[in-house]
């Protein structure tokens, strides 16, 4: 299966017309959050309708610049994967929405834990039937990246991921992640045998991602991830 992953689209929907011949290839898109320009929650909406029209299956959660009560609005199109385990085609989606404290200023800002209570679900589902095979289908979906190498970078000096993410990643080795927040983190790396992509911000630079992955006996694998530009 072959999604197109992108992020941080900030109410730039006009880019989305770009993008006819990206959404023919993909049999999904993967949204990693900010649907709004900053400090206007409001511009959220058309973005959401936007990015709807132009595939049947989205898998979506929301960004720091996101107000928390849209998530009703994602759930209405049944987009969210936030704080829910969903099933489709044989791979599993969870998500977690908004970014870490930092300013105070922004929508959407919530503590490690908070962001981290999202993937309770996961793990109960795993305690519960005794199947940690279901991490091998796993596409775990965050607005806020993990603390890593790479896709958290701001800057030479500053990484802005959540250690508690890594930690996360790390022990349980979904699949894949995605995550964004970070513009300037835009890049692919592994975390132990799981593939972490940050798009970028496909609203602000034009960024996205490919991720493609297919089962192979009973286990899943990612075949290609690979970034591109408009």
């Amino acid at each position: 299966m072959k999604f197109l992953v992108i992020s941080d689209l900030h109410a730039h929907n006009e880019v989305l017309d770009k993008m006819n011949d990206l959404f023919s290839q993909a049999d999904g898109v993967i949204f990693g959050g900010d649907f709004a320009e900053c400090f206007k929650p409001e511009t959220g909406k058309d973005a959401l309708e936007q990015l709807c029209s132009k595939h049947e299956n989205i898998f979506a959660v929301l960004g720091n610049c996101d107000n928390e009560d849209f998530l009703e609005d994602l759930e209405n199109k049944d987009v969210s994967v936030e704080n829910s385990l969903v099933f489709h085609e044989g791979l599993a989606f969870a998500g977690s929405g908004g970014g870490t404290k930092f300013t105070g200023k922004t929508e959407f800002e919530r503590t490690e834990e908070e962001i981290l209570g999202d993937y309770n679900i996961v793990l109960d589902s795993v305690e519960q039937t005794g199947d940690e095979s279901l991490w091998n289908s796993l596409i775990v979906i965050s607005h806020n990246p993990p603390k890593a190498a790479l896709v958290d970078k701001v800057n030479e000096e500053l990484h802005a991921g959540s250690q508690m993410f890594a930690e996360f990643i790390t022990k349980n080795q979904p699949l894949a992640v995605v995550c964004g927040h970070i513009h300037e983190g835009t890049g692919i790396e592994k975390i132990g045998n799981t593939t972490v992509i940050n798009p970028g911000s496909i609203g602000e630079e034009g960024t996205f991602a490919w991720l493609e992955v297919a089962k192979k006996g009973d286990s899943w694998e990612v075949v290609k991830a690979e970034l591109g530009k408009l």
